[in-house]
């Protein structure tokens, strides 16, 4: 077990592909601290695309696959792919997931499995196998990604599904500290408020920029730049005396 980070280091993102999306600014803000990146996206072709922009714009490695996150088989032949192309792997933070908007008297089983399979079986997938690599090298980092809509019961975009599989998160990385921080692994979650991407239907106007802010304390919503730093600092090597805990990004939307 180490408390120290390889010179040479490697964050996993899932998720990281969308053009507007959280994981996308992330893999650009931890590139410029020194990280090289490995993307897995549904998107193959965007996830490589994003990684060649990543590495021409901060002179990291990086590199991106395809997988859909919500298949076993998938997410470890995933990481097996670019743990082969990649320095150490030191982090895994799990962007990927679906949002839901069905009211709870009409979620079909399809629906239902849907957004577990891919916001909570993926993240667990996924984790499961950088966790293997990070137990065998003694340090790590793991991030799990739930959602405000998870703390206060929905209220947002999306609905009982998606709220349900976020609060799972919580529970998932919680039991993952307790288990393998003995190992030299933390596993935190970071939990948005509403962001400016498109995972709430589109495109933000102005006006639903304000009705959303109204809630919180803070008289704007967030931004992926907001995420991203919150990510930089739980993976860092300062870190590791953190774990099981959830970071609230939500301009003060929830308090506990």
């Amino acid at each position: 077990m180490s408390t120290t980070f390889p010179t040479e280091r490697t964050v996993i993102l899932t998720g990281a592909a969308s053009p507007r999306g959280i994981g996308r600014a992330t893999a650009f803000h931890l590139a410029e601290l020194g990280w090289n990146v490995g993307i897995i996206d549904v998107d193959g072709e965007a996830a490589a695309q994003t990684a060649t922009e990543v590495a021409e714009a901060h002179g990291v490695r990086a590199v991106g696959v395809g997988a859909n996150v919500a298949d076993r088989e998938q997410s470890v032949a995933a990481v097996d792919a670019l743990e082969a192309q990649l320095p150490q792997i030191v982090a895994v933070v799990n962007f990927a997931g679906v949002s839901s908007p069905v009211p709870y008297l009409e979620v079909t089983p399809e629906e239902w499995h849907r957004v577990e399979s891919i916001n909570l079986d993926g993240v667990h997938w996924i984790t499961q196998r950088v966790a293997r690599t990070l137990a065998e090298n003694g340090v790590g980092r793991i991030i799990g990604i739930s959602s405000v809509s998870a703390q206060r019961g929905g209220g947002t975009f999306s609905k009982t599904p998606y709220s349900a599989s976020k609060a799972g998160v919580i529970g998932l990385m919680r039991s993952i500290a307790r288990e393998l921080g003995p190992l030299g692994v933390t596993a935190n979650v970071i939990s948005p408020g509403p962001i400016d991407t498109d995972i709430m239907g589109g495109t933000l106007t102005e006006e639903r920029k304000t009705a959303m802010a109204a809630d919180g304390v803070l008289p704007r919503i967030g931004t992926p730049t907001d995420i991203a730093a919150a990510v930089a600092f739980l993976i860092s090597e300062n870190a590791g005396f953190v774990t099981g805990q959830t970071l609230n990004v939500d301009g003060g939307l929830y308090m506990h």
